[in-house]
């Protein structure tokens, strides 16, 4: 049975509500979906699955009038599987259209529409039903005959390939087989050595293969002919190469002291081996972080189509161009899926040039397809233009934070509680999560907050030396335990520490590990649980692309999976190290976001502890679209 079915403006203004359906709706499934699913360009999927308290769980299907700004959301019980609900769907959008003013906000006479096309699709659903059932359903071809009918399809396909614009290769692939087939093919090596005899068919006479003899056909020269040509075309392309290639600068070998100085070797801390106190101390004279510092976006205008869609304009042939330029001057041309095709390929094509996961890319560019099907193009306005900034409007909305992203606003609200903020950092391995934590404790202290480490990370050697280090440097306190201990525990007896101290932040170092492995991944989801952080940060490299997506979207699963109460506590923010290495290429911050929904709150931008700054949301969308 159908729950309730509503018609709201993309402004979110309730239009129409099925009174007579009239259920209560446990939870906000469509508070759910728009914050999940259209507000994150999810719009594509087929449908949304909500978990309601009280046991109670929901589908919603949706579909849009995109040139009047109309959504239609149905609710229906997951356990039912209506099937009828698109057709119904599509049949209320067609009929309120009709109807639709923007200056009305009530529409009572649409209640009789409403049930008249819900009896319909009730009544057709169980007429398809009943047929199932008794087997008399009209099958318009059988299993066997679609196979077939594939199969013939392929083969015509096939067919029609070969005698099309690829007859050259196939050509070739048939003279290669010939040559095989008669012994020719040596590839430089003797006609044993690949497995192949060598022989002379009836039908080759020595005179036309340029050989003495009348009949017989002499291997021997043939492959001495073949390799004294194949040492003259070598010796004939080296020449060639070394007149036109320049001389390279050949590189200096390096000279070696016979007795270097015990100074140069020694790469030693010197605050280890002096035993005289004397430290290494950075955080005075290392500068401001670049969390403090304001990025400025140059605002210089780009090409409003240039370049951004030429392949997807070349594809396009002279009839469809100018029927299209046509329909954008009259600006009467409503947009069907198969114009934004060529536009879309080529911005999906671009998103992964810069390393946008595939994945991502396709759902970015479905959702945005389900957007403007539909609407009506404006004047003078082109197809590319408009899918440009749909798009880009459509990554703002994903990479802007949707909840207010404050740490040390935050951080001075546990203060004031008589508790410490704990921040855990988690990851995989070697994307620096002990170097960014350093950097985010200089950065606190610039604020005069108190901070204090934790080794956690009991399994990695070298672990607990290197946190140390820093430490010594940057003279904060740190709580350490050693090796082989449960890092649960000994984060739990860091924050009673720090408790006890005073201190305001504790930094939490977890080892790296990967997302399969089980028993690390079951050790961070109780240490989280049994902690109960004020954040958890994923800390991943900028470099990955499809990684990125498997690691986010695996470690929440695996914190869900593994926690011990029904809320679990998944991912809350990432920290995006390695961000100076990889030029335009920032498309895992989008994968990441995408995926797990959770903010970039730091960029690790350098070896430096002030290399820490904020993701700047409008430079992103920038040079993904550039």
């Amino acid at each position: 049975m159908l729950e309730q079915l509503l018609i709201f403006t993309r402004g979110g203004l309730i239009l129409w509500t099925c009174k007579e359906l009239g259920n209560a709706l446990r939870g906000s499934p469509i508070d759910a979906l728009i914050r999940s699913c259209l507000l994150e360009e999810r719009s594509a999927d087929a449908a949304f699955n909500y978990d309601a308290p009280g046991a109670a769980a929901y589908t919603l299907k949706w579909t849009f009038h995109n040139d009047l700004g109309l959504v239609f959301v149905a609710v229906y019980q997951r356990i039912l599987h209506l099937l009828y609900v698109d057709e119904l769907l599509s049949a209320v959008r067609r009929e309120f259209s009709q109807i639709y003013d923007p200056k009305r906000t009530a529409y009572d006479e649409f209640d009789e529409i409403f049930r008249q096309l819900h009896k319909e699709a009730e009544a057709r659903a169980e007429e398809m039903r009943k047929l199932k059932q008794a087997g008399k359903a009209p099958p318009l071809l059988g299993k066997k005959q679609v196979q077939s009918a594939a199969q013939r399809g392929a083969h015509q396909g096939g067919g029609k390939q070969r005698s099309g614009g690829n007859s050259d290769s196939v050509n070739d692939e048939d003279d290669d087989d010939s040559e095989k087939r008669h012994g020719l093919v040596n590839n430089g090596s003797s006609g044993h050595q690949n497995g192949i005899k060598l022989r002379a068919p009836s039908t080759i006479k020595g005179k036309e293969n340029g050989l003495p003899g009348s009949g017989a056909f002499d291997v021997n020269k043939l492959q001495k002919l073949r390799a004294k040509g194949a040492k003259k075309n070598a010796a004939g392309g080296a020449s060639k190469a070394s007149k036109e290639e320049p001389k390279k600068n050949v590189k200096k070998n390096r000279v070696w002291d016979d007795s270097p100085s015990e100074s140069k070797l020694d790469f030693t801390d010197p605050g280890d081996e002096r035993g005289d106190g004397v430290l290494e101390v950075v955080a005075a004279d290392q500068g401001e972080s670049m969390m403090d510092k304001e990025e400025i976006v140059s605002s210089e205008s780009e090409d409003d189509d240039g370049d951004e869609f030429k392949s997807a304009k070349a594809s396009v042939k002279k009839k469809s161009w100018f029927s299209s330029m046509f329909q954008s001057i009259s600006g009467n041309a409503v947009l069907e899926k198969s114009d934004l095709q060529p536009a879309l390929k080529a911005l999906k094509d671009r998103l992964m040039t810069k390393n946008v996961a595939e994945e991502i890319a396709e759902k970015l560019c479905e959702s945005i397809a389900a957007s403007l099907e539909g609407k009506k193009l404006g004047s003078f306005t082109r197809i590319s233009s408009t899918v440009q900034a749909a798009m880009e409007e459509a990554l703002l909305r994903i990479l802007t934070p949707k909840r207010s992203v404050d740490i040390l606003r935050d951080v001075h609200a546990a203060k004031e509680q008589g508790k410490p903020y704990v921040i855990v950092f988690v990851g995989v391995n070697g994307v620096g999560k002990s170097t960014n934590l350093a950097k985010v404790a200089y950065w606190l202290l610039q604020h005069n907050i108190s901070v204090m480490l934790a080794a956690c990370d009991t399994f990695r050697s070298g672990a607990v030396e290197q946190l140390r280090t820093h430490a010594r440097r940057l003279q904060i306190p740190i709580f350490e335990r050693g090796y082989e201990k449960d890092p649960a525990i000994v984060a739990k007896e860091a924050i009673q520490e720090a408790s006890r101290n005073n201190s305001d932040v504790v930094l939490v170092d977890t080892a790296g590990r990967m997302q399969d492995n089980e028993p690390l991944m079951r050790a961070l989801s109780k240490l989280i649980n049994l902690n109960n952080p004020d954040l958890v940060l994923f800390v991943g490299e900028a470099l990955v692309g499809n990684d990125a997506v498997d690691q986010l979207s695996k470690f929440n699963q695996k914190l869900a999976d593994f926690s011990a109460t029904p809320t679990a506590r998944l991912i809350d923010g990432i920290l995006l190290t390695k961000f100076d290495t990889i030029d335009d290429k920032v498309g895992a911050a989008l994968s990441m976001v995408y995926i797990s929904g959770a903010p970039v709150m730091f960029v690790g931008c350098g070896q430096s502890y002030t290399d820490l700054k904020k993701l700047n949301v409008k430079s992103i969308v920038k040079t993904l679209l550039k």
